[in-house]
């Protein structure tokens, strides 16, 4: 198991590796960034977006939390931290594309699902229940179709849901759509199945299909 310590000791290799044979890339993001891809992913260690999708430095902008969500749009008091990002991502960067990325073996979706930290006070399980309860009408939507927040239909349908909701709730903030009725901004839903190394991509309807077929009969 990965410590502090296997840590550092992988900054050293990439300091005599990847640093050295990337210089020219280096010099030119120490100027500045201009990724064309926003990923809001969960922050789950088994998904790295940059790992996933194969990126190098610079070409990705993301940001991860529980459950890949994304809050509505609202201007009262708080820290707002996805929605800053977003605000950059979308206004400042001008990316083109946002993906919203869920996974298979989500804890939040589980957690959501189960309600499995309800009424928890905070640091027992309070802000996790706080967060994912912007999943409580997914969450109603899946027990009403498949009754069983146990089931493993019921779970994956969450994981899917939770794709759903913040590309809804994307739709809520003016200046994303603003750039997305003009044709300069898409909004995408993906989701990786971490049993076989899949990735679905979310079409028009909200349907989730492998990105490469061949690869999910293999």
């Amino acid at each position: 198991m990965t410590d502090f310590n296997d840590l550092v000791d992988g900054y050293q290799r990439f300091r005599t590796s990847d640093w050295r044979r990337q210089r020219d890339r280096w010099a030119e993001l120490k100027e500045g960034q201009s990724p064309k891809v926003m990923v809001i992913a969960c922050s789950d260690s088994r998904v790295d977006p940059a790992q996933i999708f194969d990126t190098l430095p610079g070409e990705i902008f993301v940001v991860r939390n529980v459950a890949n969500l994304v809050p509505p749009f609202e201007t009262g008091g708080g820290h707002h931290g996805v929605s800053a990002a977003l605000e950059f991502a979308v206004t400042q960067l001008e990316v083109t594309d946002v993906v919203v990325m869920g996974h298979g073996a989500c804890g939040g979706c589980k957690a959501a699902l189960t309600q499995g930290f309800a009424h928890a006070p905070q640091g027992e399980g309070g802000f996790v229940s706080d967060w994912v309860s912007l999943l409580d009408d997914a969450r109603e939507k899946v027990i009403a179709k498949h009754g069983d927040a146990a089931d493993a239909d019921a779970m994956r349908e969450m994981e899917l849901e939770s794709v759903r909701t913040s590309i809804a709730n994307l739709r809520t903030f003016p200046f994303v759509t603003k750039r997305e009725d003009a044709g300069k901004l898409t909004l995408r839903g993906a989701y990786f199945a971490i049993a076989d190394g899949v990735l679905h991509l979310m079409d028009e309807n909200g349907e989730f299909k492998p990105a490469a077929p061949a690869l999910a009969a293999a």
